[in-house]
């Protein structure tokens, strides 16, 4: 058997679709048949030729997805809370794979300088599906696998491994007490699920900021308590509705989820004295930064970038979908969809800026 897979042949230009043969499958490891796999922003990054890690030669990028066992290695039984797996179950399932032993992994943190030593690899080299993009995906051992409940279909499952988790993760780890407010810099995937996570994590006020009003309305319906159009204000005028929103404080905690460096010169000044401030938006190294060190020191302020997600995140962030499915409307994230034949023209649309998240589907929809 064969499967097909969407080939990175370089910055913006058209992918190329090939044909290789599944591989055999090792003990510990599973072949996944992928059923939709979503445009993260970071994929517009490589897309644009930005990014740590660009591929060198032909490779298959895309990393946020959701699947079904195709094969199972003789070794696997359970998923990672001890439920049975078979052929056919959908699972969801960390894109990245830590190596056990450098630094960090060695100190107990995600942030793996060697995560990715099997992504964005030659795709020509076996075992070829090493990427989203394509109708199979290779998943080794290492990587953390969850069984996806029969209530959330693709669309709410697959930006779960990227979006949910890392939002999940990111407010865990900057700390969210009840009774806090929250600014979120950016209405895309990862600020809409960070703005139902920190409400139902205690915080009484969430501020969300982004340019695009349709955005702000889903944000609304999220659980944003006020909305800022950073396109209808300018600087000042926002730091002063956040005093004015906080009794002239400023924020407990800003989340930075925009991707651009400018956003974090701002966040440091809407934080409040003793404040904290999440960085996940910006993953891509050498932009220019303003940002003055002396706002932060001599506010105290506490900054914690984020990059990747522990075990635990995967379980509970599935947990989440299903147990708040009635309160925030998740298949809202997922805002465009194309078969996978139509990648290019996926890319075009998700590149215009407009899109929640634009997803591409293998199979038809469950």
């Amino acid at each position: 058997m064969k499967g097909r897979v969407a080939v990175f042949q370089g910055p913006q230009q058209p992918m190329e679709f090939r044909e290789y043969p599944l591989p055999e499958v090792g003990p510990a490891d599973i072949l996944v048949k992928i059923r939709c796999a979503n445009i993260c922003g970071s994929d517009l990054h490589i897309w644009h030729g930005r990014g740590p890690g660009m591929p060198r030669g032909r490779t298959v990028s895309g990393h946020e997805m959701v699947g079904e066992v195709f094969r199972l290695g003789r070794e696997v039984k359970t998923d990672c809370l001890g439920q049975p797996l078979r052929e056919g179950d959908r699972i969801a399932y960390a894109y990245f794979v830590p190596c056990g032993a450098c630094p960090a992994c060695l100190s107990g943190l995600p942030g793996c300088p060697n995560r990715y030593r099997h992504w964005l690899a030659n795709v020509d080299e076996p075992p070829h599906f090493r990427g989203a993009y394509g109708e199979y995906y290779y998943l080794r051992k290492g990587q953390t696998v969850c069984k996806v409940p029969t209530e959330l279909s693709d669309g709410e499952a697959s930006p779960v491994n990227c979006a949910l988790c890392q939002a999940l993760y990111g407010l865990d780890q900057i700390g969210i007490r009840l009774g806090d407010t929250v600014v979120i810099q950016g209405a895309g995937g990862l600020g809409l699920y960070a703005t139902a996570l920190a409400r139902d994590m205690g915080a009484a006020r969430v501020i969300v900021l982004d340019k695009r009003a349709e955005r702000l309305g889903l944000a609304k319906e999220f659980g944003a308590t006020d909305t800022i159009n950073v396109d209808e204000t300018d600087e000042k005028t926002r730091r002063e509705l956040v005093r004015d929103l906080t009794r002239g404080h400023g924020a407990d905690v800003v989340a930075e989820f925009v991707g651009v460096p400018a956003a974090v010169e701002e966040g440091a000044r809407l934080l409040r004295q003793g404040g904290r401030y999440l960085w996940i938006g910006n993953i891509t190294p050498g932009l220019p930064s303003a940002l003055d060190p002396g706002t932060i020191v001599r506010a105290a302020a506490t900054i914690r970038g984020v990059i990747v997600w522990e075990p635990w995140a995967l379980p509970r962030a599935l947990d989440f979908l299903v147990r708040r499915r009635d309160a925030y409307p998740f298949a809202k994230i997922v805002s465009n969809v194309f078969p996978f034949a139509e990648i290019n023209r996926a890319f075009e649309v998700a590149d215009e800026g407009r899109a929640i998240r634009v997803s591409l589907r293998m199979t038809p929809a469950a």
